[in-house]
């Protein structure tokens, strides 16, 4: 039996990382990527449109700026290549770029944000993609907030909706992109976009690691369908914005406070790297939400 949840919906019974690691440690190897950043020189929490944002907490922004810079830099030192956009003033949220658009084999569909506070950044990102020759760049015609929401796998683009994206929005990302995009629904609003409630670590074989209690319990059974070997995070972990992560397909960025997450990584041949971005979690943001991939 499981457990019940304040608003009364059975949480399943799931161990400590539920799932085990598959028997033969698979040989892992870093696949060099390109990213795209925007520095927080702007960053502030002047408003809430997620549980995590609170105005009345001081940021401090040039603690925010280090930590983003040692972020960037921890990318360029692994052999990334990181690119980086403009901040504007008046758009404190820039920093969280992987809202902004989402790319795959050069074609970029942008984004459409459902709280007016960050509209603005959506023309920002398309500007600066189509001033760098990206000759397909779409603007959206329903919400999506870029890789908040669409999280991409060798077989799938997984599409969260539930707070911010439209539903609308998966069946233009499929006639876009041409590959198949999957639903699901998020029910705890601590997990508004999917890349608070699960991570792909290896998009060369569909591996991911997510946190089963931020999904309706169909949207749990298609994932334990789809990943039987998911590595499942405790709460604990999901709260400290671990499955907020970056994986080159070996190394896996994540807060540094999600140390439950370390050990399982480790087994399944990941090597794990904390990162303490403490700051931008005041926005509700962490390491994925801080990094656009640009999928060429």
């Amino acid at each position: 039996m499981g457990t019940t949840r304040p608003d009364n919906r059975e949480e399943p019974s799931l161990p400590r990382h539920a799932t085990a690691a598959p028997s033969r440690r698979p040989d892992r190897g870093a696949t060099p990527r390109r990213y795209l950043m925007c520095p927080p020189a702007h960053f502030r929490v002047t408003y809430s449109i997620n549980p995590w944002m609170d105005p009345a907490k001081p940021v401090d922004v040039p603690l925010a700026v280090a930590q983003w810079e040692d972020l960037r830099d921890r990318y360029r030192a692994l052999g990334h290549t990181v690119e980086e956009l403009t901040p504007r003033p008046g758009l404190p949220d820039m920093v969280f770029a992987a809202n902004g658009a989402t790319v795959i084999g050069g074609r970029v569909l942008g984004a459409r944000f459902a709280h007016p506070e960050r509209a603005a950044e959506a023309a920002e990102h398309l500007d600066w993609f189509r001033g760098r020759g990206y000759e397909r760049v779409v603007e959206p015609d329903h919400i999506n907030e870029g890789e908040g929401d669409f999280a991409v796998t060798a077989s799938w683009i997984l599409a969260g909706r539930g707070f911010r994206a439209s539903p609308l929005s998966h069946g233009e990302a499929q006639e876009f992109f041409g590959r198949p995009v999957l639903g699901l629904d998020l029910v705890d609003p601590r997990y508004y976009h999917l890349d608070t409630a699960l991570a792909v670590l290896d998009d060369a074989r569909d591996e991911v690691m997510y946190y089963p209690g931020a999904f309706s319990p169909g949207s749990r059974e298609v994932l334990r369908r789809l990943f039987p070997d998911a590595l499942i995070a405790t709460e604990a972990d999901a709260t400290a914005f671990g499955l907020n992560a970056v994986s080159d397909g070996r190394n896996v960025l994540l807060p540094q406070s999600a140390t439950g997450l370390f050990e399982p990584l480790r087994e399944r041949g990941f090597e794990p790297v904390g990162m303490d971005l403490g700051e931008l979690l005041k926005g509700g943001g962490s390491v994925k939400c801080c990094t656009q991939e640009l999928r060429i």
